[in-house]
Formats: C-alpha cells, sequence, structure tokens
C-alpha cells in the first residue's frame, strides 16, 4: 500500500497558538529570526519545533503542547541577544533550557543553543 505525501502546505491556513508565541518571544528581541533555514547574516536566530507534547485527558487533547528548540548564530561574543532571549521565553510563559555556547572555527560564529516547550 502506498503512503501520500502530505498535500503542499496551505499559506491561508491560521497560526497555531503555540507557534504565535514561539515567534512573539523571538521578535520580541530582532526581527532576524527564521523558522527552519539559515539566514545569509552575521547575527540571527532559527528556531524549529521537534514534537508536540500534549496533556491527554477525558479521552481528548487538554492542552496542546509542542516542543523545539531555538539556535543563535553570531559573530558577536557575549551577544546579548541570548540573554534578552531568555527573557522573552519567561515572559511568555515558555519553558526552556539553554544546552549550549560553542563557537564554531570553521565558521567563526558563536553558536548558542536552548530548548524549550510552550503550550498554547
Amino acid at each position: 500500500m502506498a503512503i501520500n505525501p502530505p498535500g503542499p502546505i496551505d499559506p491561508a491556513a491560521p497560526t497555531p497558538a503555540w507557534a504565535q508565541t514561539v515567534i512573539s518571544a523571538h521578535t520580541a528581541v530582532t526581527t532576524a529570526v527564521s523558522h527552519g533555514k539559515r539566514i545569509r547574516s552575521d547575527r540571527y536566530f532559527c528556531w524549529q519545533e521537534d514534537d508536540d507534547n500534549d496533556l491527554l485527558a477525558d479521552n481528548g487533547h487538554e492542552e496542546i503542547g509542542m516542543t523545539g528548540y531555538t539556535d543563535l548564530f553570531t559573530k558577536k561574543e557575549f551577544d546579548p541577544w541570548g540573554r534578552q532571549l531568555e527573557a522573552a521565553f519567561d515572559a511568555a510563559g515558555i519553558s526552556w533550557e539553554r544546552t549550549g555556547i560553542s563557537y564554531e572555527q570553521d565558521t567563526g560564529f558563536f553558536h548558542w543553543s536552548w530548548d524549550w516547550e510552550v503550550f498554547g
């Protein structure tokens, strides 16, 4: 039995509430934000959802949750955007954990990483 691939993304479909929360937290820091792809810039955030983490109860999804991650790529050592994003996550009610800060010698980027979870 063949499995049909998913259809094209409907650009008119509404953005889920959890995604609006994630986008708002990032854009509270900067507009240099991408969903899942690199930006040609010396300083930007890239975020991507991983998987749902819904609260199931009474034979239904009581709360819709999503896990994901954010990367900050920057040429700026000690970039204040890192701490500003953490404050924006807190203000938006997004649970987060910074998972690393490293320097990528081959690209010259400092790479900050976070895992997060949001409900909405």
